[in-house]
């Protein structure tokens, strides 16, 4: 019987550690550009800051966040002052940048 429970053991351990690592690969991140907040930005966002948290507009286009892949360009963001659509990009924008 502990022969049973041993095999039972490590037969969970290798499915925990399979599914860890497959669930892994789905966790990936990608730098998306423009849907920071102010502050909240990660490192080297462009002109005018320096380092992460150091942007001061919200959604500066050339300030980039971690995010999930394949939600960068769909998430849901407030439009601009003017009325115009915002959404995340994979590259830098010129748009929200502070003067």
């Amino acid at each position: 019987m502990a022969k049973s429970v041993k095999k039972v053991a490590i037969a969970s351990a290798v499915a925990a550690a399979v599914t860890s690592i497959a669930g892994g690969a789905h966790a990936a991140n990608v730098k998306c550009y423009g849907v920071a907040l102010a502050g909240e930005n990660g490192c080297a966002a462009g002109p005018g800051t320096s380092c992460a948290g150091t942007s001061t507009v919200d959604y500066q286009g050339n300030a980039w966040k971690l995010v999930a892949e394949g939600s960068c360009t769909t998430m849901e963001l407030p439009a601009a002052d003017d009325g115009m659509a915002r959404k995340g990009s994979l590259e830098p924008l010129e748009r929200d940048i502070p003067s």
